[in-house]
């Protein structure tokens, strides 16, 4: 394959120490309300029917303060590799690990909200250089999207999900990578849908674990399960997506708070981690710690909690309802994701469907919530949209 052009360059994280001082003061001179009024004794998801518990809010808020260590996850990025480019005016940001297999295809991981790379940083070296020889490998490239991480923060309107599809085929371009496989989930697999939509020339095929049905769709010949999932993604679009509606509408607003307060930055994002992952109370019965607050703390120092919100702004809604997808197609859906699409509507947009998964346990982060099956799941995928193609 070609070498990389000299338009990328590499990247070290490091953040200033007083910048890692400074979350410390603020987290230490925190103003916390009070208790929330619904108060359920045993463990529970009506304990967080009010949003983030005060004494959950408080225990994670003492561990960042006390316990975590920001410089281990920088170490983590560094080893993987990262690096920048410009495009269209915007600096990108990347980790981009290359396996040494040679067989290996290029893949581009794309994240959502509020996720960032810091979902992706357990399963590079998995998919880069696998264990077993009859395994598939991957040459990961993983962008920040703009706006998120070390990713610059756009300064104009227009950086939706169509322009970042566009720029993430000229990234792999540049890396030597004229075709290649795409993987989101979130708003990364809305940019993945159209990844394979627009790009068919590029991208060999598509896995993502988000699929968006066309218009006009009906519950018609659905199966009873197909319909709870119809009706439960219903129902979190008219109860439980009061975020999406403040950052699609409001994104500076609330952006104040999220850029100049870490606990209110911790608990927009932890709400989410709770809400939207497989477990009965706590997203920490899946998720550590420390992996949720690699996470907030990226978005902390960045201070990308406004330019992170924007994606909302530009692209709630907007996905065109008139996109197809030829390319082959693996799509995962996972139980306790907050959408989730039936299969005969999914057919509709992903016209080479070749591998559907349900599984039995996993929420909207698989990476970090059952990453051993993620992997697993994630190479079969494209290992039969590859096979899809001979």
């Amino acid at each position: 394959m070609p070498p990389p052009t000299s338009d990328v360059r590499a990247f070290t994280a490091r953040a200033a120490d007083a910048d890692l001082e400074d979350l410390r003061a603020r987290l230490t001179a925190a103003r916390l309300p009070e208790a929330e009024t619904v108060h359920h004794a045993a463990p529970g998801p009506g304990r967080w029917g009010q949003g983030v518990p005060l004494a959950d809010l408080t225990d994670v808020a003492h561990y960042w303060r006390t316990g975590y260590d920001w410089r281990s996850f920088e170490a983590r990025l560094n080893r993987i590799g990262q690096f920048g480019t410009v495009i269209d005016g915007l600096g990108i940001h990347f980790l981009h690990r290359r396996s040494p297999r040679a067989d290996a295809t290029p893949l581009v991981l794309t994240h959502g909200w509020p996720g960032s790379v810091a979902e992706f940083v357990d399963v590079v070296d998995e998919l880069a250089e696998p264990a077993g020889p009859d395994a598939p490998a991957f040459h990961v490239v993983a962008p920040s999207l703009p706006g998120f991480g070390y990713s610059d923060k756009p300064t104009t309107t227009g950086w939706g999900t169509e322009k970042i599809a566009a720029a993430w085929v000229e990234l792999m371009g540049r890396l030597g990578y004229r075709t290649f496989l795409a993987h989101g989930g979130d708003w990364g697999g809305n940019i993945t849908t159209v990844l394979g939509g627009r790009f068919p020339a590029h991208v060999l095929g598509i896995h993502t674990t988000f699929a968006q049905a066309p218009p006009g769709v009906t519950t018609e010949g659905l199966t009873p399960v197909e319909r709870t999932w119809a009706e439960e993604t219903r129902r979190f679009w008219r109860h439980r997506a009061a975020y999406a509606k403040q950052q699609a509408t409001r994104p500076q607003t609330i952006g104040y708070a999220l850029v100049d307060s870490p606990v209110g930055l911790l608990a927009w994002i932890l709400d989410k981690f709770a809400e939207w992952s497989d477990t009965e109370d706590s997203p920490f019965e899946t998720i550590s710690r420390d992996r949720v607050l690699d996470d907030v703390t990226l978005y902390w120092l960045t201070r990308t909690g406004a330019s992170a919100a924007r994606i909302y702004y530009e692209s709630h809604d907007s996905l065109d309802p008139d996109l197809r997808v030829d390319v082959p197609t693996a799509i995962t859906m996972y139980p306790r994701d907050v959408e989730k699409c039936p299969r005969p509507w999914a057919q509709q947009r992903y016209r080479h469907l070749v591998r559907w998964r349900s599984p039995e346990s996993g929420g909207h982060f698989p990476s970090l919530e059952v990453p051993a099956y993620f992997v697993r799941d994630l190479r079969e995928g494209l290992a039969a949209v590859l096979a899809a193609r001979r």
